[in-house]
């Protein structure tokens, strides 16, 4: 069973339309969720694909944008009144801590939980869990935001029993101390490590989150050797000139950025509501990145295990 999976529960740009939502993507590992970007609607698109708002970890916004954040209030009173007690973590760039404040103070919004507000300030791990961490990047959109990585630590290698058995390891808990990466000292005194009876770290999975942006080398650098790059191509390559100057992506401007990032697949998101029928971004995209989708809402993609 895979165990990590992407739920893209908003994919217009700016506006939502008949059947794009505004942004927003979840990220289900091992039943924790993490949500970048809240457009609004976001709990009535998390319930529509199966995901309980009072398992939500954190929340990571890329910018100030309304799009991009005006589901917030809404999430947020929701998770109350479905009773959450769990801290709630919002991780965002400058602004959004005056913002989460404003509609409590204006809106009577009376969470019944913690909020904790984190502002992003530079570069680097904003978030790190026992098993994976979160790192942001600046991109290059019109106003300051960020690109988001979630990056699984390397995981312990190949377990090999019969060198376990050579060393006096009785199977057991000890084994599964040892598979789990863990040192073990056992009765005798002798300490055995991981590495004495396993193979070499196995890589973890990555997953990749551009935000608005138009393509960026700040966004290839994090995005290196991903899994999967979800990033932006809200208008088509014909008007790649307007693109450019309201900081955003064209098919082939992020396709250049999976090129050149060497991702294994490439999703494309925040569509204008121009495009009813996104053949031609998709074809754009596929001329020079050819393992490329476009998302829909509610679309969901499974992240498995790399192969040893």
């Amino acid at each position: 069973m895979v165990d990590l999976q992407v739920y893209f529960l908003g994919t217009s740009g700016s506006v939502p339309t008949v059947e794009r939502s505004l942004p927003s993507i979840a990220v289900k590992r091992k039943g924790e969720i993490l949500l970048f970007d809240c457009g609004e609607g976001t709990q009535r698109q998390m319930i529509k694909a199966g995901l309980s708002p009072v398992r939500n970890t954190a929340i990571f916004i890329t910018h100030m944008h309304g799009d991009h954040i005006f589901g917030l209030p809404g999430l947020i009173q929701t998770m109350s009144m479905m009773n959450r007690e769990r801290r709630l973590m919002i991780f965002g760039p400058p602004g959004i801590g005056s913002f989460i404040r404003a509609v409590h103070e204006t809106a009577n919004l009376n969470s019944g939980f913690e909020v904790e507000i984190f502002e992003i300030k530079r570069s680097g791990v904003v978030y790190e869990d026992r098993e994976y961490e979160i790192q942001a990047c600046s991109n290059d959109h019109d106003i300051p935001g960020y690109a988001y990585a979630l990056i699984e630590k390397p995981r312990p290698g190949r377990f090999y029993p019969e060198k376990a058995k050579r060393l006096g390891v009785p199977e057991g808990p000890l084994w599964s101390r040892l598979q789990r990466g863990e040192t073990i000292s056992l009765p005798d005194g002798r300490v055995i490590t991981p590495e004495m009876v396993t193979g070499p770290k196995r890589r973890g999975r990555k997953i990749v989150y551009s935000g608005d942006t138009r393509p960026a080398e700040n966004v290839v650098r994090l995005a290196k050797n991903a899994d999967i790059l979800i990033h932006e191509a809200t208008l088509g390559d014909e008007l790649r000139e307007r693109a450019d100057v309201e900081g955003h992506s064209t098919p082939s401007g992020a396709a250049e950025v999976a090129l050149k990032a060497g991702v294994k697949k490439l999703v494309l998101t925040h569509i204008s509501a121009r495009y009813r029928d996104v053949t031609n971004l998709l074809l754009q995209a596929r001329k020079v990145f050819p393992e490329t989708e476009i998302a829909f809402d509610l679309m969901k993609i499974e992240v498995p295990l790399p192969k040893d």
